[in-house]
């Protein structure tokens, strides 16, 4: 069983890029078009050069403190997780969805 563990650890990295090459938006794409990542993932997947390359250097990886987009949920200032009922982002959807129902009854 122990002999098929590298096997199985690229199996997992080279299925792990490919998803997250697929799910990543087209303007989050560095260096190169996403479909030219999507081959190099397939094509180079077996001896790990495409999956390493999309994860180092093919996504552009920002977290809310360093002024990248910030999630739903966090706020800019302070890069701390903020509960639904204190995020006025989310007080506000929910006065439109009210609205929306008053007009459809």
């Amino acid at each position: 069983m122990l002999r098929y563990l590298p096997f199985l650890l690229v199996l997992a990295l080279w299925i792990y890029a490919f998803v997250d090459c697929l799910n990543t938006p087209e303007e989050e794409v560095r260096h190169l078009p996403k479909v030219v990542w999507v081959i190099i993932v397939l094509l180079f997947g077996e001896v790990l050069v495409g999956p390493v390359a999309w994860l180092l250097t093919g996504k552009v990886r920002r977290s809310p403190a360093t002024g990248g987009p910030a999630p739903a949920g966090w706020r800019r200032d302070d890069a701390r997780w903020v509960a639904p009922d204190d995020n006025p982002e989310f007080l506000r959807s929910l006065g439109q969805d009210d609205q929306d129902d008053r007009g459809k009854g």
